[in-house]
Order: C-alpha cells, then sequence, then structure tokens
C-alpha cells in the first residue's frame, strides 16, 4: 500500500508474540498494522503496557484465524490469546479499521462502521503521537499527521479539528493532560484551547472513568503538573473541584505557598518518591480543609486553622466516594488526613501517645501516615524533609509497634471474658476496649493474669461505671492530644 511521503521505515523492538498475529493476519490476505499508544512508546524507547493490532479484516474474519479469541463489544474489537508466558503479551486487541459517527453522549460513537481504509482509522485518533501506523514485518511506518514530528518536539496535538476531537470524546482532554504528565510532553496551543473550550463536557463522563484517568495522572512522574495544567484549562473543577478552594488560600507563617500549591508540592513530594497511591491522595487532600476552618487570630497575628484536619477528612471522603474510589482507599486515605497533625515532639511526647496514633491508622499503616507528614513538610517549602524531631518519634513508633495497639493484641478475648462470667453483649466490647486503655498506658500490664484479674473485677461494674471507664479514657486521651498538639503548635508557631 503507497501512503507516498507519510510513509517510512524503521525498526522496533516488537515481540515474537504480536509479530505472530500481525503475520497471520497478512498470510490470510489482509492488512497488519500496530497502531496506537503501542507504537509510539516503542518510537520512544517506552514499554509499551498493551497492544493495539488495526487491520481490513472484520471481527468475524478475525476470529476465524486464530484458536481462541473473545469478542463482546459493539466496537469490532477482537481479542487474541497468543502463546506468550508474559501476561502483558497474553492478549492482542486486534480492531478493524474503523469510521465513527456522531458522538451524542460526548464518550462513545453512535455507530460504528467498518473500513476497508487505513487513513479512516487513523483520522479517528485522538493525539498525533496515537495516530502512527507499524507494521513489525516490512517496517512500514505510516504518519498521515506528522506524529513523528510531534515525538521529537514532545507535544501533545489533536488529530485534525480540536474541537471535534474533544466533542466526540470529553475524557480525551483529561488524557492530554495525563500523556503530558506521563512523557514530560506540553500539550500544543491549539490543543490546549480547544481543552479550555470544551472542558464543561466533561460533565458528561462518568466518574469510574475520570477516576481511571485521575488515578493514572498521580501515579505519572509529574502529577503537581498535570494538576496544575488541570486548573489553567479549567479541568480540575470537573475532577477535584475542592482542590481550587485552595487558591490564594494563604497560611500562616510557617509555610511558603498557598493551600493549592502546597497541595501540589505535597503531593509531588509523595511521586518523587515513589509511594503508593494512598499517599498521593491523602498528600494532595491533606489540608483540603484548611479553606474552611481559617480564622484570622488576632492574638497571634497570624492565619489559624483548628480542626482542618477533621473537616479535610470528611471533604475526602466525599470526594473519594463521589469518584467511585474502592471503600478500602477512602477508608485509608481518610484516616492519614485526619491524624495527619499528630504530635510529633519527642521531648515531651509519650510512648501511650505514640500506641493511640499506631491504633488509630492500624500498624501497617502507620509508615504511611510518616510518609505524608514528610510530604506535608516539603510541601511547606522547608529544605529538610526529615528533621531530627521527625526521626526521633520514628524511632518511637518503632518502640512503640512491640507493644499492643489494639484489642486484637491483647492477651485476653471475647470468649475468654464470656468464661469468666460476662454474658454475650455490648459490655464484652466494653471491658475489652477499657482493658485496652490500661495497656495503651501500662504495656506491661499485656498478660494473661492482670487482663483476667481486671476483666473479672469489671464484670462487677453495673453498665454506667462500665461505660465511664471507657469514656474516662476517651477524654484523657482527648486532653492528652490537645493539651500536646497545642503545646506543639506554640513552639513551633504553627496552627
Amino acid at each position: 500500500m503507497d501512503y507516498n511521503s507519510a510513509m517510512e521505515t524503521a525498526q522496533l523492538a516488537v515481540p515474537p508474540a504480536i509479530k505472530q498475529v500481525g503475520e497471520t493476519l497478512k498470510k490470510a490476505g489482509f492488512e497488519s498494522y500496530l497502531v496506537g499508544g503501542c507504537v509510539r512508546d516503542l518510537m520512544i524507547s517506552r514499554e509499551p503496557k498493551d497492544w493495539d493490532i488495526t487491520t481490513n479484516a472484520t471481527p468475524e474474519e478475525i476470529q476465524d484465524l486464530f484458536v481462541e479469541t473473545f469478542y463482546e463489544n459493539t466496537y469490532g474489537t477482537v481479542g487474541v490469546v497468543t502463546e506468550s508466558e508474559d501476561p502483558r503479551l497474553k492478549v492482542v486487541e486486534v480492531t478493524p479499521y474503523r469510521v465513527e459517527s456522531a458522538y451524542s453522549n460526548a464518550r462513545h460513537p453512535d455507530e460504528v462502521r467498518f473500513s476497508k481504509k487505513l487513513t479512516d482509522d487513523l483520522k479517528r485518533r485522538d493525539f498525533t503521537i496515537n495516530a502512527i501506523a507499524y507494521d513489525p514485518g516490512s517496517g512500514e511506518l505510516v504518519d498521515l499527521h506528522n506524529g513523528r514530528e510531534d515525538i521529537k518536539r514532545r507535544v501533545i496535538t489533536a488529530v485534525g479539528n480540536p474541537h471535534e476531537r474533544f466533542e466526540e470524546d470529553a475524557l480525551r482532554m483529561l488524557r492530554a493532560i495525563r500523556l503530558a504528565a506521563e512523557l514530560d510532553f506540553a500539550i500544543e496551543a491549539q490543543t490546549a484551547s480547544g481543552i479550555a473550550a470544551n472542558a464543561p463536557q466533561l460533565a458528561k463522563i462518568s466518574k469510574e472513568r475520570i477516576r481511571d484517568e485521575l488515578t493514572r495522572i498521580l501515579m505519572s512522574p509529574r502529577p503537581m503538573q498535570a494538576i496544575y495544567v488541570a486548573q489553567k484549562l479549567s479541568v480540575l473543577r470537573y475532577v477535584l473541584p475542592r482542590l481550587e478552594d485552595g487558591i490564594g488560600c494563604d497560611q500562616n507563617q510557617a509555610h511558603s505557598y498557598d493551600v493549592f500549591e502546597h497541595l501540589l508540592r505535597a503531593l509531588q513530594c509523595a511521586a518523587d518518591k515513589e509511594w503508593p497511591l494512598e499517599v498521593r491522595l491523602a498528600a494532595l487532600l491533606h489540608d483540603v480543609g484548611k479553606p474552611a476552618a481559617r480564622q484570622w487570630s488576632e492574638e497571634k497575628n497570624d492565619w489559624t486553622f483548628h480542626g482542618h484536619e477533621v473537616i479535610g477528612a470528611r471533604m475526602a471522603r466525599e470526594i473519594l466516594f463521589d469518584l467511585k474510589f474502592p471503600k478500602e482507599i477512602i477508608e485509608r486515605v481518610t484516616s492519614l488526613i485526619r491524624w495527619h497533625m499528630f504530635f510529633s515532639d519527642p521531648d515531651t511526647v509519650t510512648l501511650s501517645a505514640v500506641r493511640r496514633i499506631i491504633s488509630n491508622v492500624g500498624k501497617d499503616h502507620i509508615k504511611e501516615l510518616l510518609d505524608l507528614r514528610i510530604c506535608d513538610r516539603v510541601g511547606t517549602g522547608r529544605p529538610k524533609e526529615q528533621p531530627f524531631r521527625l526521626r526521633k518519634y520514628m524511632s518511637m513508633v518503632d518502640e512503640a509497634l512491640r507493644d499492643p495497639i489494639s484489642v486484637g493484641m491483647l492477651k485476653i478475648d471475647g470468649l475468654k471474658v464470656m468464661e469468666l462470667g460476662q454474658k454475650a453483649g455490648p459490655r464484652v466490647g466494653w471491658i475489652l476496649h477499657a482493658l485496652l486503655e490500661e495497656v495503651l498506658d501500662e504495656p506491661k500490664k499485656n498478660t494473661p493474669e492482670y487482663l483476667e484479674k481486671r476483666a473479672t473485677e469489671m464484670i462487677e461494674m453495673s453498665d454506667d461505671d462500665l461505660k465511664k471507664i471507657g469514656e474516662e479514657g476517651k477524654e484523657r486521651k482527648i486532653e492528652e492530644d490537645g493539651a500536646a498538639i497545642q503545646k506543639l503548635r506554640a513552639k513551633h508557631h504553627v496552627s
């Protein structure tokens, strides 16, 4: 097939399993080209995450050529199962050349028609860097939209008219921002203008789709850049609108940046450290409650943000729930945000206070809380991410982890409490939590002998007295934490 000057030759590293699928199509008299992100990635020496082949064969003709396939969609894509042991190469998606109709829902075409022309397929692609076709067998590289030049210039450019591409599929706007962050590319000027003009179309996109793109943005090497660009192009308000409340929201003297930039810098720290999604989400949202909590203090002649961690945890829960994040992620992120202001002055903090923090977030997630604290500190503009105070606190965490920090770690359980004479019911839990309060203060009390003796004494207590023990423990905890926080804030001139 002759594409004149749009065709060049290249030798790109394509795995044998992928080549074999293409050769099978060609031996049967059909055309076969790799297309999309895999070609782009090969050209920039980046390992493709998936492989897509386009052809002039119909779905039925594709299935007739291979032993194992599946075809469960309305867009013509056939999954061809290969013999490769590599899970990334196990399934190759083969799709007929397509011509698409109007997109009335700003996401999917109302009708898909198959074509016999590669040119039809390439002109419906989103960006020029994804509209390059490659035949591994012959080395033919078909580039009808100057994708190679855009790769050299490191820019994201829409195929054809940007407004038409984004009206067809609004998610492409978020994808452009994500690709720029993943590849360290810039978004071409007309494409950026098209995004800004069509951003309201994102309101039509499902939250699950937006969540998936957001997750990939956050897990990219440059999420700060992506969120900043999203805000400038009016996209952020359709993804994380509450973040914009922090723009221009000045903080106290401990901070060099407004709330918005502080959150972006904290997020970027988490990305630079290659920390997991939960830490990155917590870093991005940990101070989302500050604009709502901000008050001016005449006494300090500065802004205060009392309770912003509680407000922020509630807001983060709503944000993540709205974006359809899994329940487990929501719980972990909101817990990290709720407790990110933990008192960490090693000169005055007690091991019991450290144990309570571990109990609050869970021993499996205490490191994530400490990592979040590092992100928070870096986000303020301070040069040192782990001052002595935090390093000392980390050592206390290691020490406290050897001690009981949950009911499940007590040397007594509910069955034993009932064996001692307590009937089944809520009193069993009250007793266990009252015992935990004692052990958090004095871990040496976590012995079967002591706990059974105390449980026997508690069994004889009235409901009111037993509740009172638990409430006193909670009040003591609040008083201790509150006093510690106030002392820390006064000492370090922060709120």
